[in-house]
């Protein structure tokens, strides 16, 4: 059979199309809240916050003519209707106040139901059966998810409601006060060299005239705070990775005395992580030079566009202020684009990871299933056929001795390789993990198989649960959990079944396969296929291990990858694995990301 190349179709890729336009990152994010289960409580609370600006912007509106009398009232010094006045400003500023307390208690349940669909949709997408393994051997969009599916979706989730809800009340603060700014605008007459003429909407047209210039400045300046931006979280997300490594393994950094060499290591993420910030500050200074100057212009541009018209008599002092303050509204709306900009930058860069990661993470169903890979089927047989079947791993290949290798049920084979290969490839090729190479790989159909990684794996809680993994709790009594306790030489944990810990940190190596031998005898799987869990353990563990395989799982079919034992007789039969040196690596062939 011919070799097969890897296929180079990887996830970084599908991060590329992803990245191309706004609109497709928008559709993604879409979707994901429309199969919500919070889309219909989302959407009542997007009607209550519109419903509120609505009525904000109407009592904004009155707050606005309010000016004209106040303000006449002020300059005729008329103390009576100066009363009054104020009595319509506390009535009209106490039910803004009830409504601004109304708005910010929606936006934060908005705020929180935008983080939960996001969240929990990025998470079940990620935990599909095996997608987070082929994720996480498909490049760069695999390296530390956790960023993207905590910290990612919290920050998109929380400026999308801020942006989001702050350029609704923008719009609808535009849609109500142009009209006013407009009717200000029609009494606006100017006289030039003995004539008088006046211009339609003429403060309407100064308004978007200015903030059309700063809003378009805006974004030739900080374009690049997108792309800055995302670079910055990538390099958040690799310090972190570095940090918490040093902290899972500081047993093992300090035996070696190796502080020196970890502090030197990670100095040089914080190094490229100081780089990226240095290079997003820069762009922000530019861009606050714009905005800045923007805003400190904004102070007396509505009376520069008004004075004319005023210091020619034909505007009251009243209507000055009314005409400013409505010029002001407008503006603010349509300066929200300037305002907000370096977010929005923020915004897009922190939607492109998170539209990246969960495109690419649906892509990896496509990507390992090319014909260019090894294939996996089920038989009726009852019974796994590895057959012409050759690992590509990143650096070499690898391929079964035997041609067609055939393991039937109840039989107990043992298959060990030359020194210095990597024999969890095969384990992983086996379970379906791995799809680099050629052949075929064919398991039995409707049948479970229960796979064991060299390190066990017990999630956090209570023993009992790491027991019964992946079953519930209640999956198995107290006399079947201290039976299987027992068996496995772990007496010292029969009275901690409901005493929670990190199991892998409370005890030893020995113990964690011990305990993962008593899961399995637990589980009574039907076939079980082991990856060198049996090589490294004490000489008293492994023959208790032994006798639970002999005895209690004598049906079971066992499949061992590891060394092979001269004295040990459970294996009838003996597979090999061995290097192909007519093989290339994936490095040869040029795949990315693996």
């Amino acid at each position: 059979m011919a070799e097969q190349k890897p296929n180079r179709s990887t996830p970084t890729s599908v991060a590329g199309e992803v990245e191309a336009g706004l609109w497709a990152q928008l559709r993604v994010i879409g979707n994901i809240y429309w199969i919500s289960p919070v889309r219909n409580r989302l959407i009542l609370l997007i009607l209550g916050v519109f419903a509120i600006i609505i009525v904000t912007s109407a009592g904004q509106v009155l707050l606005n003519r309010w000016n004209v009398p106040f303000y006449d009232a002020l300059s005729r010094r008329d103390f009576s209707a100066f009363v009054d006045q104020l009595m319509v400003f506390f009535a009209i500023a106490s039910v803004l106040l009830v409504l601004n307390v109304a708005q910010t208690w929606l936006n934060q349940m908005a705020r929180l139901k935008l983080r939960e669909g996001l969240t929990r949709d990025l998470v079940g997408e990620w935990l599909q059966p095996r997608r987070a393994f082929k994720l996480s051997n498909s490049g760069p969009i695999g390296v530390n998810p956790d960023q993207r599916l905590h910290e990612d979706a919290r920050h998109l989730a929380e400026m999308s409601t801020d942006l989001g809800f702050g350029l609704l009340q923008a719009s609808i603060l535009l849609i109500s006060f142009v009209g006013v700014l407009w009717t200000f605008s029609s009494g606006f007459v100017f006289n030039v060299a003995g004539y008088s003429f006046s211009i339609p909407g003429y403060m309407v047209w100064a308004a978007f005239l200015y903030a059309g210039i700063a809003s378009w400045i805006s974004w030739l300046v900080g374009r690049r705070l997108i792309h800055l931006n995302a670079d910055r979280y990538q390099k958040e997300s690799e310090l972190r990775f570095s940090l918490m490594r040093v902290n899972e393994h500081i047993d093992a950094i300090s035996l070696y005395r190796g502080e020196a060499d970890e502090n030197r290591r990670l100095g040089f993420d914080i190094d490229r992580l100081l780089g990226a910030i240095r290079l997003l500050v820069t762009a922000l200074t530019q861009l606050t030079w714009v905005t800045s100057g923007y805003g400190w212009i904004t102070i007396v541009a509505p009376i520069l566009v008004a004075a004319p018209v005023y210091f020619a008599g034909n505007l009251s002092f009243g209507g000055l202020m009314a005409a400013i303050g409505a010029f002001n509204q407008v503006h603010d709306a349509l300066k929200w684009f300037v305002n907000n900009f370096g977010a929005i930058a923020d915004w897009r860069a922190t939607l492109l990871r998170v539209t990246s990661f969960r495109q690419a993470v649906q892509a990896t169903d496509l990507m390992n299933s090319v014909d260019q890979r090894i294939k996996f089927t089920e038989t009726d047989s009852n019974q796994i056929v590895l057959e012409s079947l050759k690992i590509t791993a990143p650096r070499a290949t690898v391929r079964l001795k035997e041609k067609k290798a055939v393991v039937k049920e109840g039989e107990r084979v043992l298959i060990t390789s030359e020194a210095g290969i990597d024999r969890t490839l095969l384990f992983r090729a086996i379970a379906g993990l791995w799809p680099w190479g050629a052949g075929t790989v064919s398991l039995p159909a409707n049948t479970s198989i229960l796979y064991m990684p060299r390190s066990p794996y017990f999630p956090p809680g209570s023993l009992r649960g790491a027991m019964s993994y992946p079953q519930g709790e209640e999956a198995f009594s107290d006399e079947q959990l201290v039976s299987a306790l027992h068996e496995l030489g772990l007496t010292r944990l029969e009275s901690m079944l409901d005493f929670r810990a990190r199991w892998d940190r409370e005890l030893s190596d020995d113990e964690q396969q011990s305990l993962a031998f008593a899961r399995l005898k637990l589980h009574e799987p039907s076939w079980v296929v082991i990856d060198e869990a049996l090589d490294a353990m004490e000489p008293a563990a492994h023959e208790r291990v032994m006798k639970v395989l002999r005895n209690h799982l004598a049906k079971s079919t066992v499949v061992h990858i590891g060394r092979e034992d001269k004295d040990e007789k459970l294996f009838a039969k003996v597979l090999h694995f061995v290097s192909d040196p007519s093989g290339h690596g994936l490095e040869n062939e040029g795949t990315e990301g693996v």
